[in-house]
């Protein structure tokens, strides 16, 4: 296991914040979806610490549960 799964494997038990390639890691996504995302406005919350892009856990989550469909959209 990488570095970046590891930290966002482990985010509840520490730091609730993850940069890019670990939030990506932790939804499921690549880090280049995760930024195109954010440049466009689609992507979760975040939050710039300095320079830093940094996403909370708890953001990462709403966000996920947000995007729950119980069908296909244009299935009948």
């Amino acid at each position: 296991m990488d570095d970046d799964a590891v930290r966002a494997a482990n985010a509840k038990k520490g730091s609730p914040f993850l940069n890019t390639a670990q939030a990506a890691h932790y939804v499921g996504l690549s880090p280049r979806t995760f930024e195109r995302m954010r440049r466009t406005g689609r992507g979760p919350r975040f939050r710039k610490h300095g320079r830093y892009v940094r996403y909370h856990i708890a953001d990462l989550d709403a966000w996920s549960e947000g995007r729950a469909h119980t069908k296909v959209d244009g299935d009948a």
